[in-house]
C-alpha cells in the first residue's frame, strides 16, 4: 500500500521538480530602495532617506513564478506587461530563472505595475505605485491565450494569479480555465474581487479572509462565520474546493462535498505576511501537479506559510525547507507519546479533525522482537496515526504469570514509544483494552492473525464507526516467551514447560 498521510508528504514534496505548472497573472515588479533616515527636510515635514541601496524582483504573478522556480517546479508562464523599462527588467529576470519558458506581451496603451518600497533602517516608510488597471485589450488576451493553450499539454496543473490588472477580468478568467478543464489539468486560482463566478471550473480557489468577506457579503471574523461563508460561497461558485488563509488562526479547507477541514497557523514567528499568498498558491499547485490529493497540498501549504512568514521581505521557501519543517513537526520524543487515556482521546480529536484515520493495536510487548516490529509496521502503513495499548505491570503478571512481564510499563511504553511507526502508547491496568477501543472509536483495529476474528477484543464494536479489523501475518521463531527461554537457558537456570508457539502478541 502507498504511504498515507504525513509519511507520504516528504516524498511528494521531493517530486515537485517532476511538476510544470502552468502560470497566467498579473505580474508586476517590485522595487525595494533602502537607506537610512537621520534628518528631516527643510523642504517639508518629511524624513529624508539616504539612499544605499536598490533591488528588483518579480512581484504579483511573478512572484508565484519565483515561489514555483524556487520549489525547483518547470514553469510556463504568459503576461502582459507595458512597453516601457519595467518591462524589459521583468523580462530579464524571467530570462536568468532555470526551466522556466515565458511570453510577455507588450501593450503600448498600458503601464507597466511597479510597486516601490521605501524602506529606512528596515522599517517601510512609503509604497508608491505605477500602473494601469484598465481591462487588457482582447487582441492582447488572444495572443497570451494562444501561447497558453500551446503549453498545456506538456503542464501538470495551471495557476491563475488574479490581482485585478485587467489579464484575467470579466470572462477572460473563464477562457483559460476552460481549457484548462478540456485538457485535463487541475486549476489553482488566487483571486481578486467581489464575483468568484469568474472562476467556475476551477479545482481550488485561494481566498484570504478580506477576499471571502466582500465575494460572499458576509463576515468572516468567527471560525463558524467563515464556514458559513465558505459554504455560501461554494454554492453560488462551480468549484471543487476553497482553501482560505486566515491569518494566524492558519488554514480553512472547504469542499463541495460539504467537509470542512481546519489547519492552525504554524508560523514560530512572524516577521512578514507579504507574498505569503502567492507561496500558498505556488505549493497548491506544485503539490497538486505532483500527484498529491487536496487535503495533502493544502497542508503542505499550509507549513509553507508557517516557513515564509518567518522570512524578512517577499521571500521563497524551497522543496528542503519543506521537509525539514514536516520531518520536525512529526517528531515528538518518546516520553510526549506515552499518554493517559484522556491525553490520548484529546489527540487523537485532534487527529480526527485534520481528517487521520487512527489504527489500534494492543500487547505487553515484554521483549521487543521482529514479530512486534513486523506487526507495528505493518499496522501503520494501512492507518495514519497508530495507537498501541499496552497491559500495565499488572495486568500484564495476570495473563502471563509468574516472573512477567521481564521489563517494567515505564520501559516497555518508553522502547515502544521510540518507534517511528507508533504515534501514541497508552497503558491499561484491565485485562483487555476495551474500554479504550469503545471510547477511541478507532477507524483500524490490527492483531496477529494467530486470532480469529471473533477472538479480538472490540472487533464487534467496529461497524457502529465502519471500522475495519486486520489480521496480520506472523513471523515465524519470534515470541517473547520463546527469547525469555533461551535466556533462561543460557543462564544455566532452566525453565519448566515447553515455550509458547511463535506468535506476535499474546
Amino acid at each position: 500500500m502507498a504511504a498515507r498521510g504525513a509519511d507520504r508528504l516528504p516524498l511528494m514534496v521531493e517530486h515537485f521538480h517532476h511538476a510544470t505548472v502552468c502560470s497566467v497573472g498579473d505580474i508586476m515588479l517590485d522595487r525595494f530602495v533602502c537607506g537610512s533616515v537621520s534628518r528631516i527636510s527643510p523642504e517639508a515635514p518629511v524624513p529624508v532617506l539616504r539612499i544605499e541601496r536598490q533591488q528588483s524582483m518579480l512581484g504579483g504573478a511573478g512572484n508565484a513564478v519565483r515561489n514555483l522556480h524556487a520549489l525547483t517546479c518547470g514553469v510556463r508562464f504568459f503576461a502582459v506587461t507595458g512597453d516601457d523599462p519595467a518591462a524589459g527588467e521583468i523580462a530579464a529576470i524571467l530570462g536568468g530563472l532555470a526551466r522556466c519558458v515565458w511570453h510577455l506581451e507588450r501593450d503600448a496603451g498600458r503601464q507597466t505595475t511597479v510597486k516601490t518600497r521605501y524602506i529606512a533602517d528596515g522599517q517601510q516608510v512609503m509604497r508608491a505605485d505605477a500602473e494601469s488597471t484598465h481591462p487588457t485589450p482582447a487582441a492582447m488576451v488572444d495572443a497570451v491565450f494562444r501561447h497558453y493553450q500551446a503549453a498545456l499539454e506538456e503542464c501538470d496543473v495551471v495557476l491563475l494569479s488574479d490581482y485585478a490588472k485587467g489579464l484575467l477580468s470579466g470572462e477572460y478568467a473563464q477562457r483559460f480555465i476552460q481549457a484548462a478543464r478540456a485538457a485535463g489539468k487541475p486549476v489553482v486560482v488566487d483571486p481578486k474581487g467581489r464575483d468568484f463566478r469568474r472562476y467556475n471550473g476551477a479545482t481550488v480557489i485561494k481566498p484570504n479572509l478580506k477576499e471571502l468577506s466582500e465575494a460572499t457579503g458576509l463576515p468572516a471574523a468567527t471560525a463558524a462565520a467563515r464556514e458559513e461563508a465558505a459554504h455560501r460561497l461554494l454554492a453560488e461558485t462551480d468549484t471543487g474546493h476553497l482553501l482560505i488563509t486566515c491569518g494566524s488562526d492558519g488554514m480553512l479547507l472547504a469542499s463541495r462535498s460539504g467537509s470542512m477541514r481546519q489547519f492552525p497557523a504554524l508560523a514560530r514567528e512572524v516577521f512578514d505576511v507579504s507574498g505569503a499568498g502567492d507561496t500558498v498558491a505556488a505549493v497548491l499547485a506544485a503539490a497538486l501537479g505532483s500527484g498529491a490529493q487536496i487535503e495533502e497540498a493544502a497542508e503542505v501549504a499550509n507549513l509553507a506559510a508557517g516557513i515564509v512568514v518567518g522570512k524578512r521581505g517577499t521571500a521563497v521557501v524551497t522543496p528542503p525547507e519543506i521537509v525539514h519543517e514536516i520531518q520536525h513537526r512529526s517528531v515528538i520524543t518518546a516520553g510526549e507519546k506515552v499518554l493517559r487515556t484522556e491525553e490520548l482521546l484529546e489527540r487523537a480529536s485532534e487527529w480526527e479533525r485534520r481528517g487521520y484515520r487512527i489504527g489500534f493495536t494492543n500487547g505487553c510487548f515484554d521483549l521487543l522482537h521482529p514479530g512486534h516490529l513486523s506487526l507495528l509496521e505493518t499496522a501503520r502503513a494501512k492507518c495514519d496515526r497508530l495507537v498501541v495499548g499496552l497491559n500495565s505491570d499488572a495486568s500484564a503478571a495476570r495473563l502471563k504469570g509468574p516472573g512477567r512481564p521481564v521489563q517494567d510499563e515505564v520501559a516497555r511504553a518508553l522502547v515502544l514509544a521510540s518507534l517511528r511507526c507508533v504515534d501514541a502508547v497508552v497503558l491499561y491496568d484491565e485485562d483487555t483494552p476495551l474500554e479504550i477501543i469503545r471510547r477511541l472509536r478507532p477507524g483500524l483495529l490490527v492483531k496477529g492473525r494467530d486470532y480469529q476474528a471473533h477472538e479480538v477484543v472490540g472487533a464487534d464494536l467496529l461497524p457502529a464507526w465502519n471500522g475495519e479489523l486486520l489480521l496480520v501475518d506472523l513471523v515465524p521463531g519470534h515470541s517473547t516467551a520463546r527469547t525469555v527461554a533461551r535466556m533462561t537457558n543460557a543462564a544455566g537456570n532452566g525453565l519448566e514447560g515447553p515455550p509458547e508457539p511463535d506468535t506476535i502478541l499474546r
